[in-house]
């Protein structure tokens, strides 16, 4: 049986990954609409892919710190949601678009 396709909004946008400050891992897309906590990588990675349509292109791992925000609004800038990693996360991301 096949999976239906995501009806996420995020289909089209970068997802990051990286570690939280208490070491768990983060998936957020760049919007900030659309993220979830993982206790691995593999798993982080699966969501991440599945969500942005298999696009591995679209999924940036990010150095440092990386916090999820549930607040529900979109993120502004990415240094206010990334913590110590939030340049890195903004130059990759210039990089991917």
């Amino acid at each position: 049986m096949d999976k239906p396709p995501s009806s996420s909004r995020s289909s089209s946008s970068l997802f990051l990954i990286g570690r939280n400050s208490r070491g768990n891992w983060v998936v957020r897309d760049q919007k900030g609409l659309c993220g979830g906590l993982f206790v691995d990588r593999a798993e982080a990675v699966k969501f991440a892919m599945f969500e942005n349509g298999h696009r591995p292109q679209a999924v940036i791992m990010v150095p440092g710190i990386l916090e999820l925000d549930m607040s529900g609004k979109p993120a502004a800038s990415g240094e206010a949601k990334t913590g110590h990693a939030g340049a890195d996360a903004q130059h990759a991301l210039a990089r991917a678009a």
